[in-house]
């Protein structure tokens, strides 16, 4: 009885035990391989492309994100700012044609959401026939002078899916700000690094990203899901084709301050997330032993690694459970606890590092405890897939 005993224990914190310690030893190998990777040769700049800025109610900031498109190194010939106007009910469309912009102005009531705008968009302009490749920029959002040269360089050595590095722009507004520059130097610095030196998919992202249109008429974009962005990638993954990184140009986007706006923003993420492992995962674990395709291994991983916050979790629970236990098995749980924390360490603290948010960041980072509670207390998943609901802006 006392052996059966024993076994259905260890079964039971080894169940509890695994998902966490597999996702910590995963963030560490990335971590160890995120040094900066090579950057390709300097393109012949001859591509053309169309910039996609997908909107909904963006006139009070509209404005800027085109006036630094404006600014970019890149021939004004070889690029078109095009502003997709989607159910707008404020002034979008015209401050973006005053602004030079060429403007699609949509409006269906039914077909809801950044997926429908931009599906509209890259059909619009393969109909046009001028553009190579798609550039997808958000309505809140400034870019980095070089971000085509770094796209163009890469389409031009093969690459034709592409992700720049996506940062904060309102870093130092707030401690949610500064946090959530240390997460984005995380998730879109330290992985997408190692990514790339091994040849892996770093993913869509979301904004600053790109495709050329000889892809999308291989792989048509299809994606109208809450995480419309990660699901584009996926799909380009189960299609056989990686999205390089771009790590020498960026965009960087405006992120909420208050707990509100940042309780329906996490909301939208995490259970569109959530519903996306259901939907993916199966088709990527078959993909990969069927194809024996690493990309595809890698794209369901990055997808069961569940945000920080649920591993630290996980993470905690293990050491708390090891504390009731017999001693035999305490030190063990223990142990195991440790290195889990000390992976997860080295992963947030080589995301703060690329994130230049400097040593008041490490002070932000003692509020963790206390958004982890927050977390669990006010996140409800409920997705839905199809309806585009705007954060409020704050400036």
């Amino acid at each position: 009885m006392h052996l059966a005993y024993f076994i259905v224990v260890v079964v039971g914190l080894t169940i509890v035990a695994l998902p966490a310690t597999a996702a910590c030893m995963y963030l560490l190998l990335l971590t160890c391989l995120s040094a900066r990777p090579a950057s390709p040769p300097t393109s012949t700049r001859k591509i053309f492309f169309d910039i996609i800025v997908p909107a909904h109610d963006e006139a009070a900031g509209i404005g800027k994100t085109i006036s630094s498109l404006y600014r970019l190194s890149w021939p004004s010939a070889g690029y078109r700012i095009v502003v997709v106007a989607d159910n707008c009910t404020d002034m979008t469309a015209s401050i973006s044609r005053e602004a030079g912009a060429t403007v699609l102005e949509r409006q269906d009531p039914t077909r809801r959401g950044k997926g429908y705008a931009l599906a509209h968009a890259f059909a619009w302009s393969r109909s046009a026939g001028i553009a190579d490749a798609v550039a997808v920029v958000d309505a809140d959002s400034v870019v980095s002078a070089n971000l085509l040269e770094s796209f163009a360089a890469r389409i031009e050595n093969g690459a034709c899916a592409l992700q720049a590095q996506y940062g904060v722009l309102n870093a130092m507004d707030s401690w949610r700000t500064r946090l959530m520059a240390i997460a984005l130097g995380s998730i879109h610095k330290v992985r997408s690094r190692a990514r790339e030196r091994m040849r892996l998919s770093c993913g869509i992202r979301g904004n600053g990203w790109c495709v050329t249109h000889a892809l999308l008429g291989k792989v048509p974009y299809q994606s109208f899901s809450l995480t419309e962005d990660v699901e584009f990638g996926v799909d380009l993954g189960l299609a056989g084709y990686r999205v390089a990184y771009c790590d020498e140009s960026h965009v960087n986007g405006e992120m909420v301050t208050t707990e509100h706006a940042s309780r329906s923003q996490r909301q939208r993420w995490e259970g569109g997330r959530i519903g996306l492992i259901r939907e993916k995962v199966p088709a990527l674990l078959r993909a990969a032993l069927t194809r024996r395709s690493s990309v595809c291994v890698d794209l369901a991983l990055d997808l069961l690694v569940l945000p920080l916050s649920y591993v630290v979790l996980n993470v905690v629970a293990i050491v708390a459970i090891a504390a009731l236990n017999p001693d035999g098995l305490r030190w063990t749980l223990l142990m195991v606890g440790l290195i889990d924390l000390l992976a997860l360490a080295a992963y947030v603290c080589r995301g703060w590092m690329l994130s230049g948010i400097g040593i008041v960041g490490l002070w932000d980072l003692l509020r963790v405890p206390g958004f982890l509670i927050w977390k669990l207390l006010i996140i409800r998943f409920q997705p839905k897939p199809d309806t585009w609901i705007r954060t409020k802006r704050e400036r």
